[in-house]
């Protein structure tokens, strides 16, 4: 069957990715017959060339690391979301031929987060008219890493209405670049050097958003809390390291899978315009 539609995840390194898998099988389930969903290599510095050459069969690429902050520079219009965080993992090509940038990181990491436990609490924030009196400290988040997933993630507690966050990177420069971000998101964000993060991980919250291997180290070093949950961002290999020790310790866990999942669903209906089949693409997803 000739292929009339196409869409892609682009990224450097990229072979690894599972997106293929879902929004195919969501595809083939929607009955939505000649779209094809492939990978590309792809830099940051090589992302808006390729977005150049695309042909109108191109409906949209999911963007993954290093193209996240890219991926604006190449979009006529920006969602208020991935302006806020500077970053866009979805590109969506519109009738017109331009192409819109949004980040369904964000919402996906909300829907992941609050399955796994996490709630919302009232806005605390000194201008919320829905600030509660005597409201206890609220929740406590650890981010580790500064980059654009780092950015979707403060996003998401900002939604989440967590009292305080705490960045922990190796480079100081990366944590500052991420403070006008906290600021526009309204999250009080404080900084820390990595070797605060094993006592820091035992946060009401998790998040790991460093490169596979890079929070290997902590596994062994950090005292868990069985009330933790941590959001681990990898999912090749699962579980990793981090993610056994916590999970050992009694902590709630959601994977990189689980976001991989809820993200897409929010790309497969922008880039076809037509509901997401979830259970099908979960299934794929899963075997």
């Amino acid at each position: 069957m000739a292929v009339t539609r196409r869409a892609a995840v682009v990224g450097k390194p990229i072979a690894h990715s599972l997106s293929p898998v879902i929004h195919n099988a969501g595809y083939a389930a929607a009955g939505l017959a000649g779209w094809s969903y492939t990978r590309i290599e792809c830099a940051a510095a090589e992302l808006a060339d390729l977005v150049a050459g695309l042909g109108p069969e191109w409906a949209g690429l999911s963007v993954t690391m290093p193209g996240k902050e890219a991926a604006l520079a190449v979009a006529a219009e920006v969602s208020p979301v991935a302006a806020a965080v500077g970053a866009a993992n979805t590109l969506v090509r519109r009738p017109d031929g331009s192409w819109y940038a949004d980040n369904t990181d964000v919402t996906g990491m909300v829907e992941v987060l609050t399955e796994a436990g996490v709630r919302a609490l009232p806005d605390r924030r000194p201008d919320s008219a829905s600030r509660a009196p005597g409201f206890p400290n609220g929740l406590s988040v650890t981010v580790l890493g500064a980059g654009g997933t780092a950015r979707a993630a403060l996003a998401a507690v900002a939604r989440l209405h967590a009292a305080d966050v705490t960045v922990v990177a190796r480079r100081p420069a990366a944590v500052a670049e991420l403070a006008p971000v906290a600021d526009s998101l309204g999250v009080a964000m404080s900084a820390a050097p990595w070797s605060a993060a094993p006592d820091l991980a035992g946060a009401d919250l998790l998040i790991s958003t460093v490169p596979k291997g890079a929070a290997d180290e902590l596994a062994d070093a950090v005292r868990w809390r069985p009330g933790t949950v941590l959001f681990d961002a990898i999912y090749d290999p699962w579980p990793t390291p981090l993610a056994a020790s916590a999970a050992a310790a009694g902590c709630r866990i959601v994977s990189g899978l689980d976001l991989l999942l809820a993200q897409a669903i929010g790309q497969f209906e922008q880039f076809t315009g037509v509901p997401a089949p979830r259970p099908a693409m979960a299934a794929a997803l899963t075997a």
